[in-house]
């Protein structure tokens, strides 16, 4: 339920803006924006060398937000462009806007899962150092997209 005082859910521009976002990151990066659209793996390797060279011990708190909003856009495209993921909104009574945006995926059994990519990047910040393959790995796993090697055989 929306607080009072807060917008309406918006998935479109919240879409829009984080697709933008992992764009704007690629072409920094020197991943070509035709490049990124037609392949997410193709940001990897230089999103990793980036993440990798940062200077993660003099971050300060507006830092940190930056590079968490920054993965959490490109966890969510790639999400989106490989496994025709989709945000949705839920309900959320601990956030302050009474809602999340979250990416949502039929795994390979046809069930609906859900997953907050916010969650993801933050899981992958208490694990330094930041492993951008790991990450992703692990969001699909979340949503039962891939199997682990144990369900294989």
């Amino acid at each position: 339920m929306v607080r009072a005082g807060t917008p309406e859910p918006d998935l479109k521009r919240w879409s829009e803006e984080g697709r933008q976002t992992v764009i704007d990151i690629a072409d920094m990066l020197g991943v070509p924006p035709t490049t990124y659209t037609r392949d997410p793996l193709s940001l990897i390797p230089a999103l990793q060398n980036y993440v990798s060279r940062l200077p993660l011990d003099q971050f300060d708190q507006s830092d940190w937000a930056t590079l968490h909003s920054d993965l959490m856009s490109y966890v969510s495209d790639f999400l989106i462009q490989k496994h025709g993921a989709r945000w949705t909104v839920v309900d959320d009574s601990t956030a302050a806007r009474g809602y999340r945006y979250v990416i949502e995926a039929e795994d390979r059994d046809g069930e609906n899962r859900k997953i907050d990519p916010a969650d993801v990047v933050m899981a992958e910040f208490k694990n330094l150092p930041i492993e951008v393959t790991r990450m992703l790995a692990s969001a699909e796993l979340t949503l039962r997209l891939a199997s682990q090697a144990s369900e294989e055989g």
